[in-house]
């Protein structure tokens, strides 16, 4: 049996949203074949959810970063969303609500704050579901793979899932990444034969949810060094994973790496940088 602890570093979610939750649901996909309709169905709340509360932290940030709707009229619709609960239940999501996203979606106000989304702590799956709200608020909405893969829930605790590739079964631990959880998982998995350590590499410019003084890729290398020598994990393969590369190719023209890590000198291309960051994970 092959056992692989999956260790996502920031978000890194700052040290949490690396990806990892989403590896796993990837690999279901792949080796388990697509969703049953009642899974499917489990994802609706989740995706309801991160739609609106995704909106309402754009909407928070306007506040504090200045920018005004460029339609006032729309302030309706900002009352909509801000009435909504943190969790949104039910089989489908209400017209209002629906309504007033593709309502914001649409204001030059609400795209300059999003443009400023590093400023901020913001969901990456938001432009995805923002852009689909029209077939998400429909009646009829049965989330699709990429929805499910998309959607966000925080990892707390251990979660394993179990696959199997021919003749091997492999055990796979996600654990949770914000700083409070790891001191539950670290001393847990010292006969594990690899950790797949993920780093999401278009966090660069980004500050943890937990403290918003620190870079989440230095959090990542933190954490990272940490593992490597730790003793737990003396006898176990390590595998560097890093993420999210395609929201890192849009964000780098506009956001230059140089701001974040003085001592880079290189070319400002996607594979210059990753080349860069990633000799700091190298020992």
């Amino acid at each position: 049996m092959v056992q692989l602890l999956i260790r996502a570093i920031t978000h890194a979610t700052g040290a949490g949203e690396s990806g990892k939750s989403t590896i796993l649901k990837q690999m279901k996909l792949i080796h388990e074949g697509s969703y049953s309709r009642d899974e499917r169905e489990s994802f609706k709340e989740i995706i309801f959810s991160n739609t609106v509360q995704s909106m309402r932290v754009i909407l928070e940030a306007m506040e504090s970063l200045e920018l005004p709707l460029d339609d006032q009229r729309a302030e309706y619709h900002v009352h909509t969303i801000f009435m909504q609960p943190a969790q949104i239940e039910g089989d489908s999501l209400p017209p209002e609500v629906g309504s007033a996203i593709e309502a914001l979606w649409k204001d030059a106000g609400v795209q300059e704050c999003f443009k400023r989304s590093r400023e901020y702590q913001l969901n990456d799956s938001a432009r995805y579901y923002f852009d689909s709200i029209g077939r998400i608020a429909a009646p009829d909405y049965l989330p699709n793979d990429q929805d499910v893969l998309r959607s966000r829930v925080k990892t707390t605790g251990i979660t394993e899932t179990t696959f199997i590739i021919g003749d091997l079964t492999y055990r796979m631990f996600d654990v949770g990444g914000q700083r409070s959880e790891r001191k539950k998982w670290i001393h847990c998995f010292e006969n594990v034969t690899t950790i797949l350590f993920l780093v999401a590499i278009s966090e660069y410019d980004q500050l943890l949810f937990e403290d918003e003084t620190v870079n989440r890729m230095q959090e990542a290398l933190t954490l990272f060094d940490s593992i490597c020598n730790s003793r737990w994990f003396i006898n176990t393969s390590i595998i560097l994973f890093l993420n999210k590369i395609d929201r890192f190719k849009e964000k780098l023209p506009v956001s230059p790496m140089k701001n974040y890590f003085p001592d880079y000198e290189g070319a400002l291309s996607p594979l210059c940088f990753c080349r860069s960051p990633l000799s700091n994970f190298v020992y």
